[in-house]
């Protein structure tokens, strides 16, 4: 089992991100998606602990860094970044 492996909440904390009630990230290995809700997931791939957007939704990419029992993220497009969010795992 990777580090980032599970089910996380994600809350908001700064920047150009909207409120992030009811988004998850489900993470397994070498991949995951975000997902909003119930209804619909976006893919992303696993690289070290940085999380590649598929496309679409190609440049985005969340750079995670561990915070105790949590990760303090980045949101990023094409390398900028614009707007932070924390993880916590829920299972």
């Amino acid at each position: 089992m990777g580090e980032l492996d599970g089910v996380w909440n994600v809350k908001r904390v700064g920047g150009l991100l909207p409120p992030m009630v009811g988004v998850q990230k489900r993470i397994h290995g070498s991949s995951g998606e975000t997902r909003v809700g119930p209804l619909f997931g976006v893919p992303f791939d696993v690289v070290g602990r940085d999380l590649h957007y598929r496309a679409p939704f190609q440049g985005f990419v969340d750079e995670l860094e561990p915070a105790g029992d949590r990760y303090l993220g980045r949101a990023t497009f094409r390398g900028r970044r614009f707007g932070r969010f924390v993880l916590t795992r829920i299972s």
